[in-house]
């Protein structure tokens, strides 16, 4: 299994490595269709038939891979109960990154423009929007050096180009820093009243900061539980809910320790390798419309 490159930046090394693990987490989510099938897994373990039953726009040739790099990934357990009977449900990491999709779920309602109920559909239910908003915000955090560049701005408040550049693109030319800060004005994260002027984090890119901070705390293998200052995007309420209760999630495995029958196998999942709502049989595809050149506009 390949993870994207690691970006080299020119922060604080402690900083330069959350912000690595960050960046491979967001690695593990944004390709597409995981998160979609990481949810169908999330009520309860499925076999494959019945998980390709509830994505039917999803091949044998599509499923079965992405499957076989969620479970390498460590995010699903495939576990087999005889010759013909294999099921698939979230493993422990998995479920620990229920609070983190609920965390990206709300910045995206909140923050990106939301379908009119006759664009959405009549079929169209609060987890399959909550599903949307997870895969559009993404898109936006995701994009190379998005998140380097957000970071820098939280660390140092409205700077310049070249002290952009210098945190988070250290090697590539100024030049190189313009259109992914450009991208990112148009995105609606970052404000500048023109390019010779200082970028600063707008609104929207200010209130990722429960992003950064469930992300950070997963990456890390912490409880999401537990609210802790982090060191760039600051301390949480007082009253900290990493779950809002919009999303169900049930353990990857029904059976406990000292009680799996002989027959029972179970993949074993990455423990460091960096699901939520009750299931809806239609999850619509992502498409390539899903964020528009404005950014928060569907």
């Amino acid at each position: 299994m390949e993870f994207p490159l690691l970006i080299p930046t020119g922060l604080p090394h402690p900083v330069h490595a959350d912000l690595t693990r960050v960046i491979e987490a967001l690695g593990m989510l944004t390709p597409r269709w995981n998160v979609q099938i990481l949810i169908t897994v999330a009520e309860r373990p499925l076999r494959y038939m019945e998980i390709r039953a509830r994505l039917p726009w999803l091949q044998d040739g599509q499923l079965h891979p992405k499957l076989r790099w969620l479970v390498h990934a460590g995010l699903v357990e495939r576990t087999e109960q005889g010759a013909r009977h294999v099921s698939y449900g979230l493993s422990p990491r998995g479920t620990e990154l229920v609070p983190v999709l609920t965390a990206i779920a709300a910045w995206g309602k909140t923050h990106l423009e939301q379908p009119t109920p006759a664009a959405s559909g009549a079929t169209s239910t609060r987890s399959t929007r909550a599903v949307q908003d997870i895969e559009d915000s993404l898109v936006l955090i995701a994009h190379r050096h998005a998140t380097p560049i957000l970071w820098s701005l939280q660390s140092r408040g409205p700077s310049s180009a070249k002290a952009v550049a210098a945190d988070a693109m250290p090697g590539y030319g100024l030049s190189a820093v313009y259109p992914r800060l450009r991208q990112l004005v148009e995105d609606r994260l970052v404000d500048t009243d023109d390019e010779e002027a200082d970028y600063r984090l707008a609104p929207p890119g200010l209130a990722l900061a429960p992003v950064y901070r469930a992300l950070s705390a997963w990456a890390a293998g912490r409880p999401l539980t537990e609210p802790a200052t982090h060191p760039v995007w600051g301390q949480p309420p007082a009253q900290f809910q990493p779950a809002d209760g919009m999303w169900a999630s049930a353990p990857a495995l029904p059976v406990t320790a000292g009680k799996v029958p002989p027959s029972l196998q179970t993949t074993p999942s990455a423990q460091w390798r960096a699901g939520f709502f009750s299931h809806q049989r239609q999850i619509p595809a992502r498409t390539s419309a899903g964020v528009s050149a404005g950014g928060h506009r569907r």
